[in-house]
């Protein structure tokens, strides 16, 4: 193919090492990309609090699309820039129905500059690593302002069929989806996507989606990896992800990503 105007990859799992770190090779790629005159985007469902490593690793060079959409953040300057969020009405509906259906969830949200859980939801290695981030808080508390995601925990259900029920009972008002090997569904306001995101910053710089190169390795990915020209999965990718795309290209530990930049710039 040509070379891309705009490159678009998600991070944990795809662009980034399994231990989070980015790769002296990647972040050789990355810079390759920008001095091409590439636009280069990070579509990520981490909120802007686990940003400032990557930021770093990557010289502050590009932009990064986070929670799922919700929130567009500059990595030159680590601010938010532009912000997609949850009511707190819609919240409380989404609260009240999925506890009605699903027994034993645990919420938490991502609020545009901090974290809330409930005192029994099961913190991951990230949030349990930065504690003074979030707030322990009763549900009402959790649902009493906009968020940019809620997130919902079930102890031991399959991911995938937890999503698939979460989808039936609250995809009308949010829209779920999942990027981990744990039972944690993430919850954007309706209609945002990791896709719906890219395509406004893309319009707003005259790019089309045939001049997109996307990567990805999780269900959380598949609206971006279907709307973009060109579509990458890592080899450790979910089996939904690996059936979905035209490519597949070499693990995240393997410098999947860098391997294609390196090609293509």
């Amino acid at each position: 193919m040509t070379c891309p105007r705009l490159v678009a990859t998600d991070l944990d799992g795809t662009a980034l090492r399994t231990d989070g770190t980015v790769s002296p090779r990647t972040a050789a790629a990355f810079a390759r990309v920008e001095e091409a005159g590439g636009t280069l985007v990070f579509v990520t469902g981490r909120p802007p609090r686990w940003m400032h490593s990557v930021a770093g690793a990557v010289r502050h060079r590009g932009l990064a699309i986070c929670a799922n959409g919700a929130l567009v953040y500059d990595l030159h300057t680590e601010e938010i820039v532009e912000s997609h969020l949850i009511d707190p009405d819609v919240l409380e509906e989404c609260v009240a129905r999925l506890r009605r259906n699903v027994p034993d969830l645990t919420f938490s949200v991502e609020y545009e500059g901090g974290f809330a859980h409930e005192s029994d939801y099961a913190l991951g290695r990230w949030d349990a690593r930065e504690l003074s981030y979030g707030q322990m808080v009763a549900i009402a508390a959790l649902t009493s302002r906009p968020c940019a995601k809620l997130l919902a925990q079930h102890p031991s259900m399959d991911p995938d069929e937890l999503h698939r029920g979460v989808l039936e009972i609250v995809g009308d008002i949010v829209t779920p989806t999942h990027s981990s090997g744990r039972a944690l569904i993430e919850m954007s306001a309706y209609g945002v996507t990791k896709a719906t995101a890219l395509a406004t910053l893309a319009e707003e710089r005259g790019i089309k989606s045939a001049e997109v190169v996307a990567f990805g390795d999780m269900p959380n990915d598949l609206p971006m990896l279907t709307w973009a020209g060109t579509s990458y999965a890592v080899a450790n990718a979910h089996p939904d992800v690996l059936a979905a795309v035209d490519h597949v290209t070499a693990a995240n530990n393997d410098d999947g990503v860098a391997v294609v930049l390196e090609t293509l710039f």
